[in-house]
């Protein structure tokens, strides 16, 4: 059985000796982690100012952001609100009446704002035309089609949700716990250990979990009860997301790394030095190609990750404080918010394509 400190220690031996270690010695322990060995969670660095003309269109959204997501029916744009430590405005923008910023640098009409019911961490996708929103004891659901807010009553502060086909939800907790939440909203399944569940990512069987207090990814085999293999995730891991093939990708925000992995069982593939504070993710499916904001620079960096080595296939200055990156998958257009409001970003997919 794999100690909590031992799960967090086999991170830093070759990859070879890693799955050794894991396979040899089975699922690691589910108990309490509030005695785990932590550090400070990581942040992203402050932007210096812009030393550069962003490329694309900049909308003028004066708002500082913390979270984009380009909803995948409808399109839209959702962008929450980073003004306060108790904000609880989400935006919502129609890029087909986004507009540049001109010269009066006046708001753009074509954002709707949403009052939340609680201070949002993060936003995902849940069902088509709808999107998830971890908070503060509770779940937030957004429908798009209509602007309307509900939620689903939760005991704990929510970091990180994932909605499953079957429409159950695996939620993230701040105190380390994985809840499974079924579509009725009863919590069927909890599995405890970690120090923080700060961003899950879904791939076929398993679901990954980032937990930035120890840097560490840890899998859990879906209806298990316990916490599966765990690998250190550099020196300060922030952001997490899967693609289309079933790889999860994290930045190393302390480190300056790309780290790349799969599941079923976990293990490091790929790693790569990106420098300027690497911070929010995006994957471009239609392109197979992920994109990593660098708050040091200002800048934007796309990875094809086809072959074993991250090879990079566009770099691109952006707005100050690039803490958010989304993707149209109907369209390939990529969206950047500003963390101190400079404004939203469109790099469109055909300005990519030239080079632009």
């Amino acid at each position: 059985m794999i100690t909590p400190h031992d799960r967090i220690r086999i991170g830093s031996l070759p990859l070879v000796a890693v799955a050794a270690v894991a396979l040899v010695t089975g699922c690691s322990t589910g108990s309490d982690g509030e005695n785990l060995p932590t550090r400070e969670p990581a942040t992203a660095a402050v932007s210096p100012a812009a030393s550069a003309r962003p490329a694309g269109e900049v909308a003028a959204l004066t708002n500082p952001l913390r979270a984009l997501l380009a909803e995948e029916r409808t399109g839209q744009i959702a962008a929450l609100d980073a003004a306060s430590e108790t904000s609880t405005k989400l935006f919502l923008i129609d890029p087909a009446t986004l507009t540049r910023l001109g010269p009066t640098g006046a708001p753009d009409p074509s954002v709707r704002t949403l009052s939340l019911p609680a201070r949002g961490a993060t936003l995902t996708q849940g069902a088509p035309g709808e999107l998830l929103i971890p908070a503060p004891h509770r779940i937030i659901r957004v429908d798009l089609t209509a602007d309307t807010v509900s939620d689903v009553p939760f005991d704990g502060d929510a970091r990180s949700v994932q909605r499953r086909d079957d429409g159950t939800l695996l939620v993230g907790t701040a105190d380390g716990k994985v809840r499974t939440i079924s579509p009725d909203g009863r919590v069927v399944r909890t599995v405890t250990g970690l120090a923080s569940a700060d961003a899950l990512a879904l791939t076929a069987d398993h679901v990954s979990v980032l937990d930035r207090r120890q840097t560490s990814v840890t899998e859990i085999e879906l209806g298990k009860d316990d916490l599966g293999l765990a690998l250190r995730a550099g020196d300060g891991a922030t952001t997490m997301i899967a693609d289309r093939f079933g790889r999860v990708i994290v930045t190393d925000t302390a480190g300056g790394e790309l780290l790349v992995f799969s599941a079923g069982p976990l293990v490091l593939r790929q790693r790569f030095p990106v420098n300027s504070s690497p911070y929010a993710l995006a994957y471009d499916q239609r392109s197979d190609t992920v994109w990593v904001t660098c708050t040091q620079s200002n800048e934007v960096v796309g990875f094809d990750l086809s072959t074993g080595i991250p090879a990079e296939v566009g770099r691109y200055s952006t707005v100050r404080q690039p803490n958010s990156v989304t993707i149209d998958q109907r369209t390939g257009d990529m969206f950047v918010g500003s963390a101190v409001g400079d404004g939203l970003q469109r790099i469109r997919a055909d300005d990519r394509k030239r080079g632009h």
